[in-house]
């Protein structure tokens, strides 16, 4: 971990391309790609499965996801650098073993860098086909922003590549030596597809109740078109040609849109860290008490599992 007196150096601030770009509303579509890419990993998928509330609280998940990313890049030197402890010290209790019988613990160096490439992945590929594209100096200074700031996770410089052309022959690689299609996988695509009631649609049930259905077409129609095709077949999704032509005619509409489109959705970085200032000052994003709580019902599980075989 960088010491206190370097965290200002790897923060963003308002002149950087991140600061400019990772906030636009439009990004939210590429959410189930990143995790998805995230869970294809074995260890990260064995993490998720079996300590992750992601299953019961899959709306939960994306705004700690959310909090975690906004304090990181919009919250300050001070915010980040303690948000990156806590993310560090939350992952070390991640740890088990997997279906095959090999161990795993969420603090691997490579698992740990891959999630937090998949985001600057998500981010840049979002833009290309729903917002801004990135040109090639913008991808240079987003990535090598993206790469300083998880120095306040953890992540060591060597495990990330130096350059956005040394990061996609990097991408490259992890996705076709390392990704799987892994049980999390399945239970992403499923919670994208059938998306569960937030907690504040119980006050407007009648509403989500129609809205259920398309957002579970947008979100995976999103998740699954961003797929490479090869992943695709690793995980065996079908994309069709209408589905194509539907997902760049989303594309368009919402390209179309940017001139239109108010600040406070081009970058939603102040308004969400005021909305969710209380949930994470209580460290709802990365708490010792959430961990146990997963832990406990991975346990139970197990052990009702045991009786059964029993």
């Amino acid at each position: 971990m960088p010491p206190r007196q370097q965290w200002p150096t790897l923060v963003p601030h308002p002149g950087t391309v991140t600061w400019q770009r990772a906030g636009d509303a439009r990004l939210l579509l590429a959410a189930g790609y990143a995790l998805l890419l995230q869970v294809s990993h074995p260890t990260v998928g064995a993490g998720v499965s079996e300590h992750s509330q992601f299953r019961a609280d899959p709306w939960g998940r994306l705004l700690r996801t959310l909090d975690y990313t906004y304090t990181m890049v919009y919250g300050g030197a001070q915010a980040a650098g303690e948000m990156g402890q806590r993310i560090r010290a939350f992952h070390g209790g991640i740890r088990g073993t997997m279906t095959d019988g090999r161990r795993y613990h969420a603090l691997e160096p490579q698992a740990y860098a891959w999630v937090h490439a998949t985001l600057a992945e998500a981010i840049v590929l979002a833009h290309e086909r729903f917002g801004q594209p990135l040109r090639g100096a913008e991808r240079e200074r987003f990535w090598a922003e993206w790469r300083a700031m998880g120095r306040l996770l953890g992540i060591r410089e060597r495990d990330l590549p130096a350059g956005w052309d040394a990061f996609r022959a990097y991408f490259a690689q992890v996705t076709a030596q390392e990704l799987r299609h892994t049980p999390a996988v399945d239970e992403v695509l499923a919670a994208l597809a059938r998306p569960t009631a937030p907690a504040l649609a119980t006050l407007w049930a009648a509403p989500w109740g129609l809205a259920r259905l398309p957002l579970g077409h947008v979100l995976a129609l999103a998740s699954v078109g961003l797929l490479s095709p090869t992943l695709r077949l690793r995980f065996g999704l079908r994309f069709s040609r209408a589905q194509e032509i539907e997902l760049r005619a989303l594309g368009t509409v919402l390209r179309s849109a940017t001139p239109f489109m108010p600040s406070w959705l081009r970058n939603t970085g102040a308004g969400y860290l005021s909305w969710r200032a209380e949930a994470i000052a209580r460290g709802d994003v990365a708490s010792p008490d959430r961990l146990a709580a997963a832990n406990g019902r991975a346990g139970a599980a197990g052990r009702t599992a045991g009786a059964g075989a029993g």
